[in-house]
């Protein structure tokens, strides 16, 4: 018998690999070799292959056993299977078992009840990245997004069996999913309990399997779904959309879709919560003088009045223009700091006005304007 490749290599993923980038490898190869894709020889081979790998490393506890153990940790012929959690802290023989392995191995489980294995189970829960414009997260608004995720198979509905036969309790275990194997270990002959290596220990037999899903009652499929995304949202805010996730098993409910947003930053705005924030360039004139100004918002344009002798650096406050709460029961502010720009070339006629302003306030002003009236206009305007 051919030896079992490595499951992280049938895959084709780092054994430090995340979920997401399992089940996405998975996706791609589970479609690239599917037997009703796929009419190459062997490639329902490479499908087995490839579902097997997945069972195995998309399941925690399972992944947990296979990393320590290898192959082994899912063979029924070795130990007497691998739990998680309990205690870690101790060792038998220089192995790695704690105590909760040794017993596991030994006696066949901790003592507590088997659950049964025809009980629903629950689909995992997905997560979708949704990546919006910086207005969008202001004001919100409604999508459709589109991704794979595995439903029901719709020729078995789930059952894994092909249409017109149903599965049968298991003839090995009698539907306990679970079988009595005798073992020699150093306190004698014991008997340990471990999955039927004949239904999987899922207590059923499926004599003539689905040609969809091969008898796992589930097939990968596009979903769509419609997401109305809340007026105020921020980067790494989620919503939850129940029963958006994967299917479950045994007439379980799917999981849950979590929608995860990520907002682009404006080129002209800053934002820190409900509140925004604006640069606003005027001239010296404008801040010497006063003037009425067309200030953007993302709520349209507003006038602003800014007074005579404005400093650089002054901010002013738009009531309402900010960002709505995402609870949706205040807005926030838009805040306007106001900057004043230093004229860099000045036509004579220009010149002429400074100059004569300049001998108004009694100030010399010098050929190269070192030390003269810009820099001092700049110097009061800056403090």
């Amino acid at each position: 018998m051919a030896e079992k490749r490595d499951y992280y290599e049938v895959l084709g993923v780092s054994r430090d690999a995340s979920d997401a980038e399992i089940k996405k490898a998975y996706r791609k190869l589970s479609k690239k070799y599917h037997p009703d894709i796929n009419k190459e020889e062997g490639a329902e081979d490479k499908f087995k292959e490839v579902s097997e790998a997945y069972e195995v490393l998309s399941d925690s506890q399972k992944r947990a056993a296979y990393d320590q153990y290898g192959h082994a940790a899912n063979d029924p012929n070795f130990g007497g299977g691998f739990g998680g959690g309990g205690f870690g802290g101790g060792s038998y023989g220089g192995a790695g078992f704690g105590f909760e392995d040794i017993f596991e191995q030994f006696f066949g489980g901790s003592g507590g009840s088997r659950q049964s294995p025809n009980a629903p189970r629950r689909g995992s829960d997905l997560q979708y990245r949704v990546t919006l414009t910086f207005e969008e997260a202001i004001f919100g608004k409604e999508t459709t997004i589109k991704y794979n995720r595995n439903e029901e198979c719709h020729t078995c509905h789930g059952s894994g069996a092909k249409p017109g036969t149903s599965p049968v309790t298991c003839s090995k275990c009698h539907g306990t999913g679970a079988v009595q194997v005798e073992q020699n270990t150093p306190f004698g002959r014991v008997m340990t309990q471990r999955a039927c290596d004949v239904c999987s220990g899922t207590g059923q037999e499926i004599k003539e399997k689905c040609q969809t899903c091969h008898g796992a009652g589930i097939e990968a499929k596009e979903h769509s779904v419609k997401v109305t995304v809340p007026a105020g949202v921020e980067t790494d805010q989620q919503i939850r959309l129940s029963g958006q996730g994967e299917a479950g098993q045994n007439g379980g409910p799917y999981g849950d879709l979590y929608v995860v947003f990520r907002v682009q930053p404006s080129e002209e705005y800053e934002r820190d919560g409900t509140e925004i924030y604006y640069e606003l360039p005027i001239s010296f004139v404008q801040a010497a003088l006063g003037d009425e100004i067309t200030v953007p918002t993302v709520h349209g344009k507003v006038k602003l009045k800014v007074p005579g002798g404005t400093q650089t650096g002054t901010s002013f406050r738009l009531k309402g223009k900010g960002a709505p709460s995402i609870r949706g029961n205040f807005t926030g502010d838009q805040h306007v700091k106001v900057t004043v720009k230093t004229p860099t070339k000045l036509s004579e006629k220009e010149r002429e006005l400074f100059q004569r302003l300049a001998e108004e306030s009694g100030q010399t002003v010098r050929a190269n304007n070192e030390g003269g009236f810009f820099d001092k206009m700049r110097d009061m305007f800056d403090k």
